[in-house]
């Protein structure tokens, strides 16, 4: 795995640590260039004055006319140069200064003087008596070599160590970055159908994301579970009606009666209308478990739903001659998408319906109050304690009861107050004495 191509993080982390090392580098060697230039200059200066004030003491008027020249006594002397004058003559000076005025006279103090093409800092002063004049002067070449000098010795062991530091900050960087490539290799060798959580014995920046990682495989795994069991579920429970359908086949196409071949064929149409049915709730549990993030803030009316809905499966109550009863306000909005809304109501719907004795009475309603809440009851004979348990279980059915049925509706159900956070209360109507169903949605949080 190549961890230093341009886009690798490490690989931009050491470039803009390298950047800003180097940026704060250059400013502490300008700064510290700015810094010993003027400490430098203020120590020489003050060299030229006590020179110059040692000159001035030891002058007088007790000089005779012979012009004197002082001798060179070290290698570096002819770096600074001295002129005493007298009466605006010069009567002494080294060897090196020359015999036009270092200053003009007059001037005393500090100051930057060029003569010819020498640049020279002079420093003037008057001797004992006013008709002396003392001047004393250094190269500025001699003083920059001496700055030159002095950074160099501060500088070059920086800049050689830039290397070094350049290659502790990438080797820092590697290693801080072992646990990610760690990861990358775990997950990157992780079989399919790993169940194994990866360890989170790791440093404290990563482990959200490892936890995050786990968090994501468990429930992988319980998708991969459920797909394999309701596959095998479907798959068996698709089988005994297409079995059937196909033995009535065979008899009405073996039978001599006309009556005995029409019970066939409508033995078939019941056989497809179950398999149709079936198949529609497979369908929508397939789509349930497979859309498993929530929506965005999609609202509907839940109550026109419900009349539309309540319309459809008029025909399945009359044909058991039902009563079906809708109690609602005008209009009623939940969260939740239009079509959920169907597929809840109608599930509760139809298994009430198929559920419940001929000329049951089976009552939908909703309240807008303190939470929207839907409840659905029926007079049909109701579940014992312990079918209530396991009411919503994939593919169960409530024994001794011979009602056509799959169990998916309840499934339905069950996923969709899940997914919505719907709290669903199952037990007996008081009023009809059959089951009772209530769906509540929870309390939208108040904004401020």
């Amino acid at each position: 795995m190549k961890v230093w191509r341009p886009s690798s993080l490490q690989w931009r982390l050491t470039l803009s640590l390298l950047a800003v090392t180097g940026l704060v580098w250059t400013l502490v060697l300008v700064m510290t260039w700015l810094k010993t230039e003027h400490e430098l200059s203020e120590l020489l200066d003050a060299h030229l004055a006590q020179t110059a004030a040692v000159l001035a003491v030891q002058t007088s008027d007790e000089h005779d006319d012979d012009f004197t020249t002082a001798p060179v006594l070290h290698k570096y002397q002819p770096r600074v140069a001295f002129q005493v004058w007298h009466e605006k003559k010069l009567v002494f000076r080294s060897a090196e200064a020359p015999v036009s005025p270092l200053a003009p006279w007059g001037q005393t103090g500090i100051s930057d003087q060029r003569l010819g093409d020498q640049a020279w800092r002079v420093f003037a002063t008057p001797g004992r008596e006013r008709d002396v004049q003392v001047m004393v002067a250094e190269l500025q070449s001699a003083r920059n070599d001496i700055l030159k000098a002095g950074l160099k010795s501060a500088i070059v062991p920086m800049l050689l160590a830039l290397p070094v530091l350049a290659l502790l900050i990438w080797g820092a960087i590697f290693k801080s970055f072992a646990p990610l490539r760690q990861l990358s290799q775990s997950v990157s060798q992780r079989q399919a159908d790993a169940r194994e959580p990866l360890s989170e014995e790791v440093s404290a920046e990563v482990r959200p994301l490892v936890m995050a990682l786990n968090r994501w495989f468990e429930q992988t795994a319980q998708q991969m579970d459920g797909e394999r069991r309701f596959t095998a579920d479907a798959a068996h429970e698709l089988r005994t009606p297409i079995a059937a359908i196909r033995m009535q086949a065979q008899v009405a196409r073996g039978s001599d009666s006309d009556s005995d071949r029409q019970m066939a064929l409508d033995a078939v149409l019941r056989g497809c209308d179950r398999a149709t049915r079936l198949v529609t709730q497979l369908l929508q549990l397939a789509r349930l478990d497979a859309d498993d993030a929530a929506q965005g803030a999609v609202v509907c009316d839940a109550v026109a739903d419900t009349r539309a809905l309540l319309a459809d499966l008029g025909p399945q109550a009359r044909a058991k001659q039902q009563v079906l009863s809708l109690g609602a306000p005008a209009s009623l909005h939940v969260p939740m998408p239009q079509g959920l809304v169907g597929v809840l109501v109608g599930n509760l719907v139809d298994n009430a319906q198929r559920y419940s004795p001929v000329g049951a009475q089976i009552r939908v309603r909703w309240e807008a109050s303190p939470t929207p809440c839907l409840s659905v009851e029926d007079s049909g004979p109701g579940l014992s304690f312990a079918d209530l348990d396991r009411l919503g279980d994939r593919f169960f059915r409530v024994p001794g009861n011979g009602a056509d049925g799959s169990g998916l509706g309840w499934s339905i159900v069950r996923r969709l107050a899940q997914r919505y956070h719907l709290q669903v209360t199952l037990g007996h109507s008081p009023d009809f004495g059959g089951l009772s169903v209530v769906v509540r949605w929870p309390a939208v949080p108040a904004h401020n």
